[in-house]
């Protein structure tokens, strides 16, 4: 029998969660201790009962980035594969999605977090690295048995770099008008299924 979280258990789930949208709202450098303790309704010195530093609290919060991301593509993609779509199709129509635009804090810590990744301290670098290699991953699975070595970091490249120009003209038409040209000519380029592109 699964015994039920344990206080402490809890408390951490919730400043990972809150570290999580954190990170991708505002940044690696826009996420204190202090404001992390008070939007998950704790106090400050409450924070080394459980992590050991910021650093730590930052690897987590990737990881628990990186899981939510990975949930909100299985769904996404599930649907469209349902509807018909190639696996590349799905996976790239759910990530260069409107949806996506707009939902920075919900969204891949990989478009949010990239430019950022390489002055972080050696930990914080290493989890960021995860996170690249487990989207090259997904890439890599939703292209046809037989795609060229190299094809997956390239699409997953062009995926990442779209989305971070589109948010870079904001949630308006501008962005999403750049975001459907890329998604439209990364699908002409790579998807070799007969469904046709269609707007989103």
């Amino acid at each position: 029998m699964r015994t039920a979280p344990s206080r402490k258990d809890v408390t951490h789930e919730r400043i990972v969660t809150v570290a999580a949208r954190a990170i991708r709202r505002g940044g690696f450098q826009g996420v204190g201790v202090a404001d992390i303790m008070k939007e998950a309704g704790l106090t400050h010195g409450g924070f080394y009962a459980h992590f050991r530093n910021r650093d730590a609290l930052l690897v987590e919060a990737l990881e628990r980035a990186a899981q939510e991301t990975a949930a909100r593509l299985r769904d996404g993609v599930a649907r469209r594969e349902a509807k018909g779509s190639s696996p590349l199709r799905a996976l790239v129509e759910t990530y260069m999605s409107e949806r996506h635009l707009a939902e920075i804090e919900a969204g891949c810590a990989v478009a949010a977090l990239a430019c950022e990744m390489p002055r972080q301290a050696t930990e914080v670098r290493n989890a960021a690295a995860e996170r690249v290699r487990g989207l090259v991953a997904a890439v890599r699975r939703a292209l046809p048995d037989g795609a060229p070595v190299g094809i997956a970091a390239a699409v997953g490249s062009q995926m990442v770099g779209a989305l971070q120009l589109a948010r870079a003209l904001g949630d308006n038409a501008e962005g999403r008008a750049l975001l459907k040209a890329a998604r439209e000519a990364l699908l002409s380029q790579h998807d070799r299924s007969a469904a046709a592109v269609r707007p989103r």
